[in-house]
């Protein structure tokens, strides 16, 4: 091979090496509360080879690995309202930061207002009714239902309530 073609196959193979590095790979927010929710997600740990991810969990005694922290609320706590209100704040912060391209979550509250921005921003929603859910739905799950671009239930016995859904299997 000629000098000419060398220096054109080695060009040629280093403007593919640039170009992979200068694709831009989704970036995905997985999002869910803590303890078994975040449990399942983290089952998609392997996304993080193909999508550049980042992990959002609530604050508790046991937090874990998750590149963000919200507070953690339910329905009975009487400031529910004031760290939801809060969570959005953080939303937005860790939002401005990441710019995902997607959402992927197993619930529960904590999920409701990153995926209502995301979904606002015109990006992709992906939901999992949590594998606990055999016989009836969550009410995160119902509220999402309407909303994710994705649903996703891993019981057969749930296509009732999510006729639309996907039925994708046990995460595990």
């Amino acid at each position: 091979m000629s000098n000419t073609n060398t220096a054109v196959l080695e060009k040629e193979e280093l403007q593919t090496e640039q170009a992979a590095k200068t694709e831009k790979r989704l970036k995905v927010c997985l999002i869910s509360s803590s303890g078994g929710h975040y449990e399942q997600l983290k089952m998609l740990k392997k996304l993080g080879e193909k999508y550049d991810i980042f992990w959002v969990t609530e604050k508790t005694k046991y937090s874990g690995d998750a590149n963000y922290y919200l507070h953690q609320t339910g329905l009975k706590d009487i400031f529910c309202i004031f760290k939801m209100i809060a969570n959005c704040f953080k939303t937005l912060k860790f939002w401005r930061k990441e710019k995902p391209d997607a959402v992927i979550t197993t619930g529960t509250m904590i999920a409701i207002p990153v995926c209502l921005w995301a979904k606002f921003r015109k990006k992709k929603v992906i939901y999992i009714e949590t594998f606990s859910r055999i016989h009836n739905c969550t009410r995160t799950g119902k509220l999402m239902y309407k909303y994710a671009d994705l649903f996703i239930y891993q019981w057969e016995t749930l296509k009732e309530f999510y006729p639309n859904g996907v039925y994708g299997g046990s995460i595990y």
